[in-house]
C-alpha cells in the first residue's frame, strides 16, 4: 500500500491496536519513575537503554550503521524531532498535570500532523480528514474526561505537552521525506543512538544525575518497561506503519491509546467501564471509520 492512499489496511490497524497498548504504558511509567528521578534524566535512561536493547537485533538483522555525517544527518533530525524534544516535554509537563490529561493533550497530536503535512505539501488537507481528527479528539475527551485539577504550574503543563504532540508532527514529515527507504530497525535504532547523546549532554548539565541517589527496584522496572516495551518495541512497529500507511495515518494512534488503557483496565484489572467511556470509545470508533473513508465511500455507493 502507497502512504498516499490515506487509508489503513487490516495489518496496519492491528498494528496501531499493540502500538496504542505500548505507547499508553509510556504515561504509567512516567508516572511512576517520575516519583524519584528527575524528567531528563528519565528521559535520557529511556533512550540509552533502547538503545542498548536494540543494538544486538542490528546485528543479528545485519544491518549496517549509517556513514558519515550525511549517513547521520536524517537520523538525529528524527531523534531530535521524535524522541528528545517531545519525550522531555511531555514528561515535565506530566510533574505539573496528571497522566490523564497528558494522555489527551497527547490525543491531539494526529490533528497537528494533519495541519504539518498539509502545509508541507506532503499530504492533501482533506475535510473528511481533519473533521474525523477533531470527532476523535473529542471522543478521547468525552472518554477520560478533561481531569482538570487546580494546582500550580497547570497551564505550564498543558502547554508543554501541546509543545511534545506538535514535535511528534514535525517528526513525522521529516521520518516521511528523510526515511522512505530505511529499514523500520534500523530507523527505531539510530534514532535512539542520536537521541542518546543529545539527552546526555542536556541530562548531564543541567541535571547532574551521577550526583542522584540509587533509584528503587520498582522505579528501575517502570524504567525498563519504558524503554523496552513502550520504546524500543514501540519505534519497530511505528516505524512499520509508517512507512506503509504513511504520516497522519500512524498518529492515529494517540486517539487509540486512552481507549486501550481503559480496556486493559477492564481486561487485567477488573476495573469497571462506565457509560460514558463506553460512548467516548464508540465517537473515536466513529472517528476512524470517518478517517479511514472506505465505509462512507460505501454508503455512497449505496445511497
Amino acid at each position: 500500500m502507497s502512504p498516499n492512499d490515506n487509508r489503513i489496511d487490516a495489518r496496519d490497524w492491528s498494528l496501531l491496536a499493540v502500538l496504542s497498548v505500548l505507547w499508553g504504558g509510556s504515561f504509567f511509567f512516567n508516572g511512576a519513575a517520575l516519583r524519584e528521578l528527575p524528567p531528563l534524566t528519565l528521559v535520557f535512561l529511556r533512550v540509552a537503554l533502547g538503545t542498548a536493547i536494540l543494538l544486538p537485533l542490528l546485528r543479528v538483522q545485519g544491518i549496517g550503521f549509517p556513514k558519515g555525517i550525511i549517513g547521520w544527518t536524517p537520523f538525529v533530525a528524527i531523534g531530535l524531532l521524535n524522541n528528545a524534544i517531545p519525550f522531555s516535554l511531555i514528561v515535565i509537563g506530566q510533574t505539573y498535570i496528571p497522566s490523564g490529561l497528558a494522555s489527551i493533550l497527547n490525543a491531539t497530536t494526529p490533528l497537528f500532523t494533519v495541519m504539518v503535512m498539509a502545509a508541507a505539501g506532503e499530504e492533501a488537507l482533506q475535510l473528511r480528514r481533519v473533521a474525523g481528527v477533531a470527532l476523535g479528539l473529542a471522543g478521547v475527551i468525552i472518554l477520560r474526561g478533561w481531569g482538570i485539577e487546580t494546582r500550580p504550574g497547570q497551564g505550564l503543563g498543558i502547554l508543554l505537552c501541546l509543545g511534545g504532540a506538535f514535535s511528534y508532527g514535525f517528526a513525522a514529515l521529516a521520518a516521511r521525506r528523510l526515511l522512505k527507504d530505511s529499514a523500520p530497525l534500523g530507523t527505531a535504532t539510530f534514532q535512539l543512538m542520536a537521541s542518546t547523546v543529545m539527552m546526555a549532554v542536556v541530562a548531564g548539565a543541567v541535571e547532574r544525575p551521577w550526583h542522584l541517589p540509587m533509584p528503587g527496584l520498582t522505579i528501575w522496572l517502570a524504567v525498563l518497561g519504558l524503554a523496552g516495551l513502550s520504546t524500543a518495541l514501540a519505534y519497530i512497529v511505528f516505524f512499520q506503519v509508517l512507512r506503509r500507511s504513511g504520516a497522519t495515518n500512524v498518529m492515529l494512534v494517540t486517539l487509540l491509546i486512552p481507549v486501550t488503557a481503559i480496556l486493559l483496565g477492564w481486561l487485567v484489572l477488573g476495573e469497571p467501564i462506565s457509560l460514558r467511556e463506553i460512548a467516548g470509545a464508540i465517537v473515536i470508533g466513529s472517528a476512524l471509520l470517518v478517517i479511514d473513508g472506505r465505509v462512507l465511500n460505501l454508503l455512497r455507493r449505496i445511497v
